[in-house]
């Protein structure tokens, strides 16, 4: 692979409890660029470019006309001869007081030392009378790239106008950096999967959207799978889930009763990386490697957590999977006063708006109603910010 973008991945004690920043740069850390396929350029808008993309030939590849008129040689008036056609051969070379016409895009044959646009020259009896300027419309060979240039450098996320780059420049295909792939373990015995909650369960709310949110963030999610609450049954299910780089679970994290994740990874050699974040919501989220070049995030039961937990830590690990940089937060203001802990981030789910970002209601953290209106969250520093004070955003995935 050529991606440039990750340090060495270097082993590091467990971060208990980290401040939210340190929370995110310790688990873009932890992750490295997974390895590269070939895509045909239709397959691989949005996907990271793993070697760099260079010119097959001159860019223009000849001498071409800028403009539909004509190519002129010499002063005018200029005898009409014939006409020359984007993907034709550019003919015999032009002779002084002689002229063809020409579609934008075409080869200039040899002599022609300017073209006329067509609005500006007037025909008449295969006459052409024009002022013509030496060198106007015209697009030099290589007057973009020379032959073996760099267009693209390795590590960029390619968009439309890269595609359309590597296709003008001769590339069929890319290589790019393969999408990291996860199966997601929903914990919880107290989770229905279908029907009414009632009787003391709840329905799975994370089923459901934690795979599209992986999606967003640019994994592929292979399947999600209801896991009892049993040591045995976490085990069994880690086992299974093997084929993937990354196993997502939901609840279990905290230290109840019935929270084996601390437990299963540890009895299958796994190394904690983040134990926890000083931020609400979403502090019991934790961060692991496992056995194989695999990691394991464990996201809160709580749903509202679980995304806020999938954006702190999935997100900057997911981009270092990618051979991403850490992502960049923006920056927002609320126009009310702002609270959060002393000595913890708060994330508040807001709505982009006229007045700035507007925090929803109903965002508590099981709760769900504000999640579905919200455009991002606020970073609130420990100890809360005024109104119009200058903050931190973190978009939701688009």
């Amino acid at each position: 692979m050529d991606v440039r973008t990750r340090p060495e991945r270097t082993s590091a004690a467990v971060l208990v409890a980290p401040a939210w920043d340190a929370a995110r740069a310790a688990a873009h850390a932890c992750g490295e660029p997974l390895g590269s396929e070939r895509l045909a350029l239709r397959d691989a808008h949005r996907r990271t470019l793993a070697q760099d993309v260079r010119a097959a030939t001159d860019l223009p590849p000849f001498l071409s006309s800028a403009m539909d008129g004509w190519a002129v040689c010499g002063g005018g008036p200029w005898v009409v001869d014939r006409s020359v056609l984007a993907g034709s051969a550019a003919g015999a070379p032009l002779r002084p007081g002689h002229a063809v016409g020409i579609a934008t895009g075409a080869p200039v044959p040899d002599g022609a030392i300017a073209v006329v646009r067509r609005e500006d020259g007037t025909l008449h009896d295969g006459v052409l009378t024009a002022d013509a300027v030496p060198g106007r419309h015209l697009r030099p060979a290589g007057e973009e790239a020379a032959e073996g240039s760099l267009l693209i450098a390795a590590g960029a996320v390619l968009g439309p106008a890269h595609l359309g780059l590597a296709a003008a420049a001769g590339s069929d295909t890319v290589a790019v950096v393969r999408r990291p792939t996860a199966r997601v373990l929903v914990l919880g015995d107290e989770l229905l999967d279908r029907g009414a909650p009632g009787g003391g369960r709840v329905r799975d709310a994370l089923g459901p959207q934690v795979p599209a949110w992986l999606e967003r963030l640019g994994v592929d999610c292979v399947d999600v799978h209801r896991v009892e609450d049993t040591l045995d049954a976490h085990l069994a299910a880690l086992d299974a889930a093997d084929d993937v780089d990354l196993v997502v679970t939901t609840g279990g994290t905290a230290a109840g009763p019935a929270d084996h994740v601390h437990r299963a990874i540890a009895a299958r050699s796994g190394g904690l990386v983040v134990d926890s974040v000083a931020v609400r919501p979403g502090h019991p989220m934790l961060l692991a490697t496992l056995p194989g070049r695999r990691w394991l995030l464990g996201l809160p039961g709580n749903p509202q957590a679980a995304v806020a937990a999938l954006l702190t830590l999935g997100g900057p690990l997911v981009a270092a999977l990618l051979g991403r940089p850490l992502p960049v937060l923006g920056a927002a203001s609320s126009p009310v006063d702002l609270s959060a802990p002393p000595h913890a981030t708060r994330l508040v789910l807001a709505a982009l708006g006229p007045d700035g970002a507007e925090p929803t209601s109903h965002h508590g953290s099981g709760m769900l109603r504000g999640l579905a209106v919200a455009d991002g969250y606020l970073v609130v520093p420990p100890g809360g910010s005024a109104a119009r004070a200058p903050l931190r955003w973190l978009p939701l995935p688009a």
